[in-house]
């Protein structure tokens, strides 16, 4: 697969099997997460590899708490209010369940934080989608970047005192007939482009 077909035919999983990634594919997929640009090279992001069920439970639990405790404003982000309605109903795991959740944190007052971190979790999913293993963006971890119990919880876990999580990335086989990732392309109903030629 080379790199525009990589990128043309990622698609987010959502459904993953319980089958352990190898060890080789992961460690591919983190170093394409730590070869990607950032601001001034600064290369501050910082990867928790979480492959632990009980630690992926506790945080599920500790989101779910989080959100119940939000309450919706016609101003909420659609995915946030969801996030908050399925934990005030129960039984909520924000990230599908996956063999790995990659978190990505960096410093929480650099100015390029998101998009540092954004460039890395794009480049984790491509590499991804080339290795035939399915990903999706996790962002629930950042919305709750100040619950006091969360974080005490990812300071256990290897997060810093000047550090927040910025994005995360669920990893694993999906839970597909073939047991590879849809690559079916979605049509491009948004994202304008306007050349200047002159």
């Amino acid at each position: 697969m080379d790199t525009i077909e990589a990128i043309m035919t990622r698609r987010s999983t959502r459904r993953f099997i319980h089958k352990p990634v190898e060890r080789d594919k992961l460690g591919k997929i983190i170093e394409a997460g730590r070869y990607a640009p950032s601001g001034g090279n600064s290369q501050t992001c910082h990867f928790i590899v979480v492959r632990s069920k009980q630690v992926l439970e506790k945080l599920a639990e500790l989101a779910e708490k989080g959100f119940a405790q939000m309450e919706i404003t016609e101003k909420t982000y659609r995915s946030l209010a969801n996030s908050i309605r399925m934990s005030k109903k129960g039984g909520y795991v924000f990230h599908y369940d996956p063999d790995c959740l990659i978190i990505v944190a960096n410093q929480k007052d650099y100015g390029n934080n998101i998009a540092d971190t954004a460039c890395a979790l794009e480049n984790m999913m491509i590499a991804a989608n080339e290795l035939g293993l399915g990903s999706v963006w996790i962002n629930q971890l950042k919305w709750l970047n100040e619950d006091k119990a969360l974080l005490e919880y990812e300071r256990a876990l290897g997060l810093k005192e000047n550090e927040r999580v910025y994005g995360a990335l669920a990893l694993g086989y999906p839970d597909t007939e073939d047991g590879l990732p849809c690559r079916v392309p979605l049509s491009r109903t948004g994202n304008e482009v306007t050349y200047i030629d002159r």
